[in-house]
């Protein structure tokens, strides 16, 4: 540690009071918020393929652009959070994101080149991951941050509200109520977390250029390990959430709406049990809980393969895969807690959240490619049995040792010098 480093303080939640509650809370809820508005363009895009007469790909264009950018976004807002904090981030990318979210609600459902401007400005929602885990992490000690962080990981249920709001309010009220909706619920939290939001006390602020801290962040083994296995697990969950309806459909000749339900119910369960992964994190190790999380969808996968009756077979494969998914997602960034150094926990996540959300685009555009060609699903849901079961190598092994040598030493040096963060403490 170099002379002008400070360590890191970590907060004592019973001597806070309830504080650290409250920002779980506050965080989770605009977490949910963001990624509401981040979502809307989906459930309206059979609309706007029909007003503007888009192709397939345009529609999928529009669909992926928010998506796209919200991931690679996190890279940049992670960085700025380890600066910043949540108190600034939080309510700036909340109110940044009304912008868009106007924009599409009253000028921008006009015109492919309007609803692609504003998806691309509307990804700066699904940014807010990366700011709720650094700030989430440092009010937590290190036995409690695993369900902490898996709570706020809940937020991604956001997502959720929008599907089930978004095209019933734009029937009763016209296609811009949605976006005007959601823009008063931003503004609303905006100013919320303006008034209550605060830092955890003894905050690390790094004191290195932005540039600097991400070259250094990819230096760091856990960095990429925790992408690869966030990009399977998280990345699943995308996937199925974006693909399962076609699937359905397609595969079992359900309706649109009994696809789009069951769909809703693999999410609910996903959301649920992301924070029980974060939770189980804490008492067996989140390498534990990521193998047997990964070991599930191997099977799942392998099942689902054959495409097998429906009920029970199937819905029993798709139901056990939404959890182990969730699950390790919450297992993820429990690992991510552990591993990360203090003052990178916000770099370490935006780009470990960047693959997360980029993994999900990979699958569908490979089942929907297979499926053309071969006229069957079960090549791509043997390649995701097949992937998850070398993520499950990586977990058990290079993870692993990884994890151990990171307990090993703090078990040596006490946890406010194994940190080694650089730069001064937050006020």
């Amino acid at each position: 540690m170099s002379a002008g480093d400070a360590p890191a303080v970590q907060p004592d939640a019973r001597a806070a009071g309830g504080r650290p509650a409250l920002m779980l809370t506050l965080a989770t809820v605009g977490f949910a918020i963001n990624f509401w508005a981040w979502a809307l363009l989906s459930p309206l895009a059979p609309k706007f393929k029909e007003a503007l007469h888009l192709t397939p790909f345009q529609q999928a264009l529009v669909v992926a652009v928010p998506v796209v950018v919200g991931s690679l976004g996190r890279i940049p807002v992670g960085a700025l959070t380890d600066r910043y904090g949540g108190r600034v981030m939080f309510p700036l990318v909340s109110l940044a994101t009304v912008v868009p979210v106007l924009y599409l609600g009253l000028a921008g459902q006009t015109s492919l080149a309007g609803l692609l401007a504003g998806g691309f400005f509307l990804g700066v929602g699904g940014t807010a991951f990366a700011i709720g885990v650094p700030f989430v992490n440092a009010w937590f000690p290190p036995t409690r941050r695993g369900l902490a962080v898996g709570v706020f990981g809940a937020g991604m249920g956001g997502t959720a509200i929008s599907a089930l709001t978004t095209v019933k309010l734009a029937d009763a009220g016209g296609t811009a109520t949605p976006f005007a909706v959601t823009a008063a619920v931003l503004v609303a939290y905006a100013v919320v977390a303006v008034l209550l939001l605060r830092d955890a006390p003894g905050r690390v602020v790094p004191a290195e250029s932005l540039a600097h801290r991400l070259a250094a962040t990819l230096r760091l083994r856990v960095t990429w390990q925790a992408s690869a296995l966030y990009a399977v697990a998280f990345g699943g969950y995308v996937a199925f959430s974006v693909y399962l309806p076609a699937y359905l459909k397609t595969a079992y000749g359900l309706a649109q709406a009994d696809a789009s339900d069951r769909m809703a119910g693999f999410v609910l369960l996903a959301v649920l049990m992301r924070p029980v992964g974060g939770w189980l994190s804490d008492r067996i190790a989140p390498t534990r809980v990521l193998a047997g999380s990964l070991l599930v969808v191997v099977a799942g996968a392998a099942v689902q393969a054959f495409t097998p009756a429906l009920a029970p077979l199937g819905t029993v494969a798709f139901l056990s895969m939404a959890a182990a998914l969730g699950a390790g997602s919450g297992a993820t960034f429990a690992l991510v807690a552990l591993l990360a150094p203090a003052n990178k926990v916000g770099s370490v996540t935006g780009i470990v959240g960047a693959a997360g959300g980029l993994g999900g685009f990979v699958p569908p555009l490979l089942m929907g490619f297979i499926y053309g060609r071969y006229g069957t699903y079960a090549l791509g849901l043997a390649l995701l049995a097949l992937v998850a079961l070398a993520a499950l190598l990586l977990d058990t092994t290079a993870v692993a040792r990884t994890a151990r040598r990171a307990v090993g030493s703090r078990l040596l040096v006490p946890e406010t010098a194994a940190a080694e963060p650089t730069g001064h403490r937050g006020t």
